[in-house]
């Protein structure tokens, strides 16, 4: 028995029943002391399991690996050798590709543009010991498909069965769409719905994490639901994806604690930010520490290098982003900033609060707040730009807590100002009113425009007030902010996204400005209020200005104006810095260096206090970036290879027989008659799913489910053309899941049909086929395997030449079938090979396979171990490191730490080596159509 695990596709014994393997790894312990053995998962092959999932457990089941030499020869009475080249295909690919191989395999196998730039990623995800990357680019460039593409690389391993994804509460519908509909990955959404579901459907108590392999969920979500956040602790993954990953800096948080369980808890680990430092090295360390453990030695001194094989940025203006963009992507118009001339009812509040507020020091009798709270006046000042809605809203929530008399008389006064101020007094709302109209918007227009505003009070008062001005009927009109639940916001985002929504203008907060792709229908942004930050005012653009957007975006921007001597209107700041960020993004791709801040927040507050401080805005924003670390981090970067790459990643060398995935499922289809009844109008396939390929489909998403019932009718179709055509008829509607699929070959029909083909071939059968070879040829894949049960080595061979002489071609199997003129224009005359001879050539053909592969385990050793030997080098400099630079007080507990970490690091490059015996399977066996080769006439099988 090999030493190894059972690889995929190989076929296993259990409970007197024959499976095939699937994937294959270890097992969690079943207690201390006890380890938990191997775990696999399979799919029944024999008469009363065929088609139903399992998984096994080594540690508790007896299983049965069969061997090779005990294979039984088989005629194929199939037309064209059929069954026989649709087996070989279907072992070809439920076979992982080995960890050797480096390059992309599906990279145009999808529903995407043929762009280099967005599969640079996957490359670098492969990579690497694990595919554990940061994915830095900034906002647009499509962080979701790169993270789609490296999660398919990662299927076609064998090491993306179990997927959890953690996203904003306001993208898990979005994020679900596209790994759908372009990637044919399906995401059970976790959301307050999907809970409820959960509840519905599973056993009182399960784990959902088990239930479900592919999941994606919200960090609130986890945190608000504490039984389910636990669960995780119980699960181990393939892959997980934390989309907005700067959320996680910050050791004390929920998100922190939990991204560092995941990434305990996980193989692969994909952290997507487009802001992803905070401004300190400490904290950014911190995020790359949870990719790999080793990479920093000191938090305070670490260059980009060292951290290259982790990271991936670009902005717009990298030379392979702009020319493979070039007429996908427009420019983006101007920021038009519009002046809005307070008038006497607005000039009354600037009066006061440049009089009683903002004065300081310099106002008789002092600041009307202690120093404590001298930031508030400033929250006042930007509540007011806002509008008065905001502000009598602010000063309402400061009257509930005020106890200083002078305040609270101050803040009444304000109450009374703001109370004073009607609708048409607003200079701002009769711009924005004006700037509607001249754009299109209106009952008759089609132009739909995203409105953004800090304030929850101004958003409310806007909806309430524009509709009516316009002449729009209130479902012309949303409103989203943080206060509404998880599914309400990815309702209105999916609704804003379609064609046929009559939703004209979407009133929103800041917490549509990151992640959320509002480009669809829209090239229209308005800021009803500026953010005091670089950052958020990029966010914010960036929700119309990204891949995909079909028209050039257009900003504008209401900037109150008064005649108050010193007082601080939206030109004192707000123009200012949107001119500020146009600027930083035609000159360097991003705004978020500018300042030196990594967070809006931080941005923001640090620029108050330069203006307590008597600074101007442009002095505060004069602050050189000095720290080398975050320039180099946030310029261009191309996962450490540096400079313009034109080149295409690198392809996978993929073994098939059948032309393309539409050959191989058309012939699998006919040939079986797996799908009565099946409609085929060249382009689309519509048929009624079977029973096992419908209990496939409830890993689909629900939304989709719902909308088409695929479950009773389902329609697909392999022309891109058409799925790309439906994709967007789909945007156009209600629906927007369009209703024909594009079959990927990660699709689930897919993967049904080639279970379906690997369960024909009886219990240890091999096929004989009759084709151009001059003497039997023996069809073997050889595997070698890591700990972890996975291929380190695959080898497809083909072994040939007489009895007592036999060897392995120089050829690979591929090409002896290519050779043999093995495809779909063969024909399968019936004649008989003599079996016996055959069947005694099986034992010394496995054993030549087998010495073949044994001779060459140096040479396949020094490919699996020369990564692992050049980290395990790297991982003792660090150590060493991280020692030496330890003060006398943290050793103990700190070196104990370190120690802790270089040893789980070197278990981990130890189940990474290849290990055990090969693992043998023979496929097929080439036959000539010769009288030497004993064959017999046999009627009725052409």
């Amino acid at each position: 028995m090999p030493q190894t695990p059972y690889p995929p596709g190989a076929r296993i014994e259990v409970r007197d029943a024959e499976w095939i393997v699937r994937t294959c790894g270890p097992a969690e312990p079943i207690r201390p002391g006890r380890p938990g053995g191997t775990r696999i998962t399979a799919v029944g092959a024999s008469e009363f399991v065929r088609d139903e999932d399992a998984v096994f457990f080594t540690a508790i089941e007896r299983v049965t690996l069969m061997r090779p030499e005990d294979t039984v020869l088989e005629h194929d009475d199939t037309s064209r050798f059929a069954k026989s080249r649709l087996f070989l295909e279907a072992v070809l690919r439920r076979t992982p590709l080995p960890q050797t191989e480096k390059g992309l395999a599906l990279a145009d196998r999808f529903l995407l543009d043929p762009l280099p730039y967005q599969r640079r990623p996957a490359r670098l995800a492969l990579d690497g010991l694990r595919p554990r990357i940061l994915l830095a680019d900034v906002v647009g460039l499509g962080k979701t498909l790169e993270i789609g593409l490296i999660l398919a690389e990662l299927i076609r391993r064998g090491r993306g069965d179990r997927i959890l994804v953690v996203a904003p509460q306001q993208v898990l519908e979005q994020f679900q769409h596209e790994l759908w509909t372009r990637f044919s990955i399906p995401l059970v959404r976790l959301d307050s719905v999907g809970i409820e579901r959960i509840q519905r459907e599973i056993p009182a108590g399960r784990n959902p994490f088990t239930y479900y392999k592919r999941v994606i969920v919200s960090i609130d979500t986890l945190k608000n639901v504490g039984k389910y956040g636990q669960h995780l602790e119980k699960i181990h993954w393939d892959a997980v994806v934390i989309d907005e990953s700067h959320n996680l800096i910050g050791e004390k948080s929920f998100r922190n604690r939990l991204a560092r369980l995941l990434a305990s808890n996980t193989d692969a680990l994909l952290l997507a930010s487009a802001t992803p430092h905070n401004g300190e090295s400490k904290s950014f360390a911190e995020l790359i520490r949870m990719l790999d453990p080793a990479a920093i030695a000191d938090d305070d001194k670490y260059s980009a290098e060292d951290i290259a094989h982790l990271y991936i940025r670009r902005t717009k203006i990298n030379p392979e982003v702009r020319d493979q963009m070039s007429g996908k992507w427009p420019d983006r118009g101007p920021s038009v900033p519009l002046h809005c001339a307070a008038g006497e009812a607005e000039e009354r509040i600037f009066e006061e609060l440049t009089r009683v507020w903002l004065a300081g020091d310099a106002r008789e009798g002092g600041p009307v707040v202690d120093a404590k709270h001298r930031l508030f006046p400033y929250t006042l000042l930007k509540s007011f730009l806002s509008s008065h809605a905001a502000l009598a809203a602010t000063v309402g929530n400061r009257l509930k807590n005020a106890t200083e008399s002078r305040e609270i008389e101050a803040l009444k006064v304000l109450a009374d100002l703001a109370a004073g101020v009607g609708d048409d007094d607003s200079a701002k709302l009769r711009t924005l009113v004006a700037r509607l109209g001249e754009i299109g918007v209106g009952p008759r227009g089609g132009t739909r425009v995203v409105v953004f505003s800090e304030s929850v009070p101004t958003l409310r008062w806007l909806k309430r007030t524009v509709p009516a001005r316009l002449g729009l009927s209130e479902d012309a009109v949303e409103i989203m902010h943080g206060g509404l639940s998880d599914t309400q916001q990815q309702e209105i985002v999916e609704r804003f996204s379609l064609a046929d929504s009559k939703i004209r203008i979407l009133f929103t907060g800041d917490v549509a400005s990151e992640g959320v792709n509002l480009h669809r229908q829209c090239h229209q942004l308005i800021h009803y209020d500026v953010p005091w930050s670089l950052i958020r005012i990029e966010q914010r653009n960036g929700r119309i200005d990204r891949y995909g957007q079909q028209h050039e975006p257009r900003f504008t921007a209401l900037i109150l104006t008064s005649e108050v001597e010193g007082a601080k209107d939206d030109r004192t700041v707000a123009e200012k810095l949107l001119l500020k960020e146009e600027t930083a993004h035609r000159h360097f791709g991003t705004a978020e260096a500018v300042t030196g801040e990594y967070r809006a927040e931080r941005e923001e507050r640090r620029l108050v206090q330069d203006l307590l401080a008597g600074k101007s805005v442009e002095e505060s924003l004069e602050s050189p970036m000095e720290d080398a670390l975050l320039a180099a981090l946030l310029g261009d970067s191309t996962g450490g290879t540096g400079g313009h790459q034109a080149a295409e990643p690198p392809r996978a060398d993929v073994p098939r027989l059948f032309a393309d995935t539409e050959a191989f499922a058309r012939e699998a289809i006919d040939t079986l008659g797996l799908l009565p009844g099946l409609e085929d109008d060249g382009g689309m396939f519509a048929f009624d799913p079977p029973k096992d390929l419908v209990h496939r489909l409830s890993a689909l998403p629900s939304s989709y489910l719902r909308t088409h019932d695929v479950r009773k009718r389902m329609k697909v179709t392999f022309d891109r053309a058409l799925a790309r055509r439906k994709l967007d008829e789909a945007r156009r509607t209600k629906t927007m899941w369009p209703d024909i699929t594009y079959l990927s070959d990660l699709h689930p029909l897919v993967e049904w049909l080639t279970d379906k083909v690997l369960v024909q071939l009886g219990r240890q059968r091999a096929p004989i086929v009759i084709g151009g070879v001059t003497e039997p040829t023996f069809l073997i894949q050889g595997i070698y395997s890591n700990r972890r049960g996975r291929p380190t080595v695959v080898e497809w061979m083909a072994v040939s030449g007489p009895p007592g002489a036999l060897a392995v071609q120089d050829r690979k199997m591929v090409d002896v079938l290519a050779a043999a003129g093995v495809g779909p224009g063969m024909v399968n005359t019936g004649l008989k090979p003599d079996l016996e001879p055959l069947q005694r050539m099986v034992r010394p053909a496995v054993a030549v396979a087998r010495a073949h592969l044994e001779e060459r385990r140096a040479h396949y050793d020094a490919a699996v171990t020369a990564p692992l030997k050049e980290y395990r080098e790297r991982l003792a400099a660090w150590e060493q490191l991280t020692l030496d630079g330890l003060h006398v007080s943290q050793v103990g507990r700190k070196e104990a730490g370190v120690r802790e970490t270089a040893e789980e690091q070197r278990r981990l490059l130890e189940s990474l080596e290849t290990t055990g015996e090969p693992l043998l399977r023979i496929l097929a066996v080439l036959v000539p159509a010769t009288p030497d080769s004993g064959t017999t006439q046999q009627d009725g099988h052409r």
